[in-house]
C-alpha cells in the first residue's frame, strides 16, 4: 500500500466513523454497531501509524515500502 492508498483508505473510515457517529446521535448504536465503530477507530489508528512509518522511512532514506501495519494491539498501545 502507498500513501495514496493509505490516505484513500483513511478516507472511507473517517467516512464511516461519521456516519456511525451520526446515526448515534439520539438514539445510540446497536451492539454491533458499536463493534464495527471501535473497529473502524482501531483501523484509523493503524493507518496513520503506517503513513508515520513510511514517512518517517523517505525521510530518512530508507525504504517506504518496507514499512509494516503494526498489530492492534501495538498500535493501541502507544501513549499520546
Amino acid at each position: 500500500m502507498d500513501d495514496k492508498d493509505i490516505l484513500a483508505r483513511v478516507g472511507e473510515l473517517v467516512a464511516e466513523e461519521r456516519a456511525l457517529r451520526e446515526r448515534a446521535v439520539g438514539h445510540g448504536l446497536q451492539e454491533a454497531e458499536e463493534v464495527r465503530l471501535g473497529d473502524v477507530e482501531v483501523g484509523l489508528d493503524q493507518c496513520w501509524d503506517l503513513l508515520r512509518q513510511r514517512r518517517a522511512r523517505s525521510e530518512f532514506g530508507d525504504d517506504p515500502d518496507a514499512a509494516a501495519l503494526r498489530p492492534a494491539p501495538e498500535v493501541e498501545g502507544y501513549e499520546s
